[in-house]
């Protein structure tokens, strides 16, 4: 009962990358990266255990960006080729890499990551894999030249992956779909068909991550413009009530949404972000405590699982680890008023 999580990504070392940086570049030589970033790993599943998060992730430690860092060991994408785009709807500029041929996995991608964290965690273990339509929307494509082919071939892929993911222990595969708060009549005409496709015959408990995004200077601004309240999730959580993933996740700590929008997931698991990534202040856990009474008006304690808004790779690592304990602590305030501690 209100088993804690992450959204994924944590602050990495400031001797594997540049801190508080997206993109950051390693600052580790090619011949040491892999077991630097396996340290990493280490030192990430340690914070939220010692935090008391119950269901862990690996940081991301491997990974540059959340979508490119799955992307860069696939066929048919070419990094070389780089070129600035608007992504979300022409939110911010990024530089991306191009689609220039039939999209495959040439190998497994994070398949030795979750071995290795699997190996050192007795928690149940979740991996975040960016979702179909979010990938489309931070590529250039120049190869299929339509949307909907292109989520499709990377469904495939990350269906692909996942099963062998599966099969190394991983509790939780979690797909990251900030695109779904942008880009809602797609979502409804085939975003949710890819994230089925993406996720065909898995025997993990699957999940789908929709956030407002990172607390970076663009995704801050956006959001000045939604107004009062912010309704992107009343269109896709009846879609999602109605699909085949078990757990939703929306942004609740510092935000705009109406609560009562939870109530359109019902029969879901639902992953509440009770931690805001846009600031470096801590919150306390009686501050955590009362947001998640606040969403348990909605949503049953059996079904709902408090998290962090997004993720933290941004943010200062001791800020991370200072949220991290809030909100471990914070749990179990509740969980104790319930008996359940």
């Amino acid at each position: 009962m209100l088993a804690t999580t992450i959204a994924g990504s944590l602050p990495k070392p400031a001797w594997l990358a540049e801190p508080e940086t997206l993109w950051a570049r390693w600052r580790v030589a090619r011949e040491s990266l892999a077991e630097a970033q396996r340290d990493a790993v280490l030192v990430a599943l340690r914070d939220q255990e010692t935090a008391g998060i119950d269901v862990v992730t690996d940081g991301e430690q491997s990974r540059q960006h959340f979508v490119h860092g799955f992307l860069e060991r696939l066929e048919g994408i070419d990094f070389d080729k780089r070129v600035t785009i608007g992504i979300r709807a022409d939110r911010y500029k990024a530089e991306v890499p191009t689609v220039t041929g039939p999209v495959a996995r040439r190998a497994p991608v994070h398949l030795e990551d979750v071995r290795w964290a699997r190996a050192h965690t007795d928690r149940r273990l979740k991996f975040t894999i960016p979702g179909p339509m979010t990938i489309v929307d931070t590529l250039a494509d120049e190869h299929y030249r339509d949307r909907v082919r292109l989520a499709f071939a990377f469904a495939r892929v990350i269906n692909e992956e996942a099963g062998e993911l599966v099969a190394a222990g991983l509790d939780v595969l979690q797909l990251d779909e900030p695109a779904f708060n942008v880009y809602m009549d797609d979502v409804a005409a085939w975003g949710i068909e890819a994230l089925h496709r993406a996720t065909e015959g898995l025997t993990c408990t699957t999940a789908v991550h929709i956030c407002y995004g990172y607390g970076i200077k663009a995704n801050v601004e956006w959001k000045k413009t939604l107004g009062a309240e912010w309704r992107q999730y009343e269109r896709t959580f009846p879609l999602l009530a109605a699909s085949r993933i078990d757990q939703v996740s929306l942004e609740c700590a510092n935000s705009r949404v109406p609560l009562e929008l939870l109530d359109l997931l019902r029969g879901k698991d639902v992953m509440a972000g009770v931690i805001d990534v846009a600031t470096h202040a801590v919150e306390t856990p009686d501050e955590v405590a009362a947001r998640i009474r606040q969403v348990m008006r909605h949503v049953e304690p059996s079904r709902l699982l408090p998290c962090t808004n997004c993720g933290m790779v941004p943010l200062p690592r001791e800020v991370a680890r200072a949220k991290l304990r809030a909100l471990g602590a914070g749990a179990r305030l509740v969980r104790r008023e319930l008996g359940r501690e």
